[in-house]
């Protein structure tokens, strides 16, 4: 019963920060293939990704299609450092894992200055190989 209360509460914070918090950040992708986001599988094509902060001061993000609206917010699994080679090159990226035809946001890097997120990803099988995709992603107009 704890763990559900605690879920439903997290899940009450996302909502009310995405629905509350002006974005810091804005950048547009585009995804060429299907992905998870969270529990979300979104389709192909542009997106919009932008960092909230809630009361609490943990980040979310929200990936939201320029087509069909369709969103997810999340909350990212730990705050870590941007690789080294994208730091040196400075502009903001996606990481998908991909297996097999199934791919999920793995990292998220909003360029200089800024920390990366890792986010959670779903569980392999025994026998499965993961590549990794990078997408860059442009800063938005007026950002």
């Amino acid at each position: 019963m704890k763990k559900l209360t605690t879920k439903l509460t997290i899940a009450a914070t996302i909502l009310v920060a995405a629905a509350s918090a002006a974005s810091a950040q804005n950048m547009t992708v585009q995804i060429p293939f299907e992905f998870r986001v969270g529990n979300r599988v979104m389709a192909p094509g542009t997106y919009q990704v932008g960092l909230a902060r809630s009361m609490s001061s943990i980040p979310l993000f929200l990936v939201q299609s320029r087509h069909s609206g369709s969103q997810a917010v999340l909350l990212p699994q730990a705050k870590i450092d941007p690789l080294r080679a994208w730091a040196a090159e400075g502009s903001p990226k996606l990481e998908f894992a991909c297996v097999g035809g199934s791919c999920a946001l793995a990292q998220l890097w909003g360029g200089a200055g800024t920390d990366a997120y890792k986010f959670r990803l779903p569980k392999l099988g025994k026998d499965e190989d993961v590549h990794l995709t990078v997408i860059p992603m442009q800063r938005d107009k007026g950002e």
